[in-house]
C-alpha cells in the first residue's frame, strides 16, 4: 500500500475536541481511532461540519439504515474504495445487510434484490457514474420515495462519492 499522502494527526493536529472525538469512535467500533476521523479532522473546523452533515444523512437519516447502507457499500464498490467498503460492511452488517447482498454488491442483476432495493441501487450507480438521473430511474425511485426522502438519497449518494474521492486522493488506509 502507498504511503498516505496526510498521514492522521494526534492531539496537536486535530485539537481536543477532534482528538477526543476520534478515540470514542474506535472505541464505539471496537478498534483503534478512525483514519478517516484523524485525517480529515486535521481541518479542525470543517471537519466539524463535515460530522454534522455527515450524521445527519448516516445514521440520523430518515432512510432506513439497512438501505443507507447498501447505498454506500455500492457507491464504495462502484468507486474501488476499500476504506469505505471495509468500514461499511462492518456498519452494513449491524444494520442487516446480508451477506448474500454483500456478495452481489457488484450485480445489479442479482435476482435477490427488492424492487426498491434495486431502485435505490440503480440510482446509486447512475448519480456516480454519470451525476445525473435519466427518467426512467428517476420515476421508479420515486414510487419507493417520497420527496424528502429522495432528496435525502441525493445527498447521501454525493456525500459518500465525494468522501470516496477524499480517501482515494488523500490515500487514506484502513486501520486494520
Amino acid at each position: 500500500m502507498e504511503p498516505p499522502r496526510i498521514a492522521p494527526g494526534g492531539l496537536r493536529e486535530l485539537g481536543l475536541v477532534n482528538y477526543a472525538f476520534a478515540t470514542l469512535a474506535g472505541r464505539v467500533v471496537g478498534g483503534s481511532k478512525p483514519h478517516v476521523f484523524t485525517t480529515l479532522g486535521r481541518q479542525r473546523r470543517l471537519f466539524r461540519a463535515w460530522l454534522h452533515f455527515s450524521g445527519r444523512l448516516m445514521p440520523g437519516g430518515r432512510l432506513p439504515r439497512r438501505e443507507s447502507e447498501l447505498v454506500i457499500l455500492r457507491i464504495a464498490t462502484l468507486r474501488d474504495c476499500e476504506y469505505e467498503r471495509r468500514h461499511h460492511l462492518r456498519l452494513g452488517r449491524r444494520a442487516g445487510v446480508t451477506e448474500e447482498q454483500i456478495a452481489h454488491l457488484d450485480d445489479l442483476a442479482w435476482g435477490g434484490w427488492s424492487r426498491r432495493e434495486l431502485a435505490l441501487l440503480t440510482a446509486a450507480t447512475s448519480l456516480v457514474e454519470t451525476k445525473n438521473l435519466d427518467d426512467a430511474t428517476w420515476a421508479e425511485l420515486r414510487t419507493h420515495l417520497d420527496e424528502p426522502d429522495t432528496i435525502e438519497l441525493l445527498l447521501l449518494c454525493g456525500q459518500y462519492d465525494s468522501l470516496a474521492t477524499t480517501l482515494l486522493t488523500l490515500k487514506v488506509q484502513p486501520e486494520d
